[in-house]
């Protein structure tokens, strides 16, 4: 669905990202782990079209989106959903205007037929009753459920999750991350998420890719990658303070 090849990029002379080869099959749920920094967000970017890459390809469903023009690239990006970090709702719209903004702007649907729409996309998510509130009387795990409603409205091919856990307790990431799988399942979607949160990785995922040094150090299913005798890997993975990411560091405390 999405092949990433010899991507390089780099960003105020910095190399973020250098020869990155990555394939996203049809219909898997992919997890892309790393540090924070370390160009997780950045791959997101290339593959919806938000950033070129300076040199390699980007196909998205067997469309080089590097060679597109901005018509053509908002056609693309039509096959996206998106859950940000920060849910990145609009504050002074409504529940119902911020799931709908799409169909809104989109569409020619009806007002009865958004507003329908709205209510059902929300109710996948769990919520009934607010598509009047503001996104000010929201709690974080609500913010995160309308932007998921959001993501889903357009019924996209692909959905992207940029730290869907971020900004929430334990028990309410646990939520997100049944509800990122149901809704993955229930929809048949292809999905690919960023993370640094293990336990949301292996929640989500059927494949976790680890991105290290501006590339993919390892790639395989949850239990593979939990099994992997990559001293890199297994430090990330563990939570261990020493190990080969921090070497010359830890030494310091």
């Amino acid at each position: 669905m999405i092949e990433l090849k010899n991507v390089c990029k780099t960003l105020n002379k910095k190399t973020i990202l250098k020869d990155l080869n990555l394939t996203v099959k049809r219909g898997e749920s992919l997890v892309i782990i790393g540090r924070s920094g370390c160009g997780k967000s950045v791959s997101l970017k290339h593959m919806i079209g938000v950033m070129r890459p300076d040199s390699g390809t980007v196909l998205v469903d067997g469309d080089d989106i590097t060679k597109l023009n901005s018509e053509e690239l908002d056609k693309i990006r039509m096959k996206f959903g998106m859950l940000f970090q920060g849910a990145a709702l609009f504050d002074s719209l409504s529940v119902l205007e911020n799931v709908g903004f799409q169909l809104f702007e989109c569409t020619e649907m009806s007002f009865s037929q958004i507003k329908r729409r709205v209510r059902e996309c929300l109710r996948m998510v769990g919520l009934q009753g607010i598509e009047n509130m503001k996104p000010a009387a929201l709690s974080g795990g609500m913010k995160k459920r309308v932007a998921l409603a959001r993501a889903i409205s357009m019924n996209p091919k692909i959905i992207l999750f940029d730290e869907p856990t971020t900004g929430v307790d334990p028990i309410t990431g646990d939520m997100i991350n049944k509800l990122i799988r149901h809704l993955h399942n229930t929809l048949k979607t292809t999905s690919i998420t960023v993370t640094h949160d293990m336990r949301s990785a292996y929640r989500i995922a059927d494949r976790i890719a680890m991105l290290y040094e501006k590339e993919i150090i390892a790639i395989g299913t949850p239990a593979e990658i939990m099994r992997s005798e990559n001293k890199t890997v297994k430090q990330f993975i563990n939570g261990d303070a020493e190990g080969p990411i921090t070497a010359g560091i830890g030494s310091r405390f």
